[in-house]
């Protein structure tokens, strides 16, 4: 078996140099690539809860507070002045309800103590 392989080597010489080459050059290329890429920080959000698209991204896009509703936002409802339904901020109906008539709750408790019920196009909601 060993015998085969030297044979096979010694007759493809020229063929494997070439390839064992290019891969060779092609690992260098990828290391130097990796060398000169730019160092980039990762973006840090510190203050979750203030946080929001328009901070980060310098655009105008959202005034949805980013991770609101979410488990590290301890459960944040927004209810609208002209209607008695409570949503999470990233559901279709929270995203209608204008910044002067939105009303923020701390938890579903704290809606639902106010007078609120969950809104029935909440995917969050239907479950809890």
């Amino acid at each position: 078996m060993l015998s085969r392989f030297k044979n096979f080597c010694k007759d493809k010489q020229s063929d494997l140099f070439i390839i064992f080459t290019i891969i060779l050059v092609a690992l260098i290329a990828f290391g130097i690539g990796r060398l000169t890429a730019p160092k980039t920080e990762p973006i840090q959000i510190k203050n979750l809860e203030k946080a929001s698209v328009e901070d980060i991204s310098g655009e105008q896009s959202s005034s949805v507070p980013i991770g609101v509703g979410t488990t590290a936002d301890k459960g944040r409802v927004v209810g609208s002045k002209n209607s008695d339904k409570y949503h999470l901020p990233e559901c279709p109906g929270a995203k209608q309800i204008s910044e002067q008539n939105k009303i923020w709750f701390n938890s579903i408790e704290e809606a639902e103590k106010a007078g609120y019920k969950p809104a029935s196009n909440c995917p969050g909601l239907i479950n809890k």
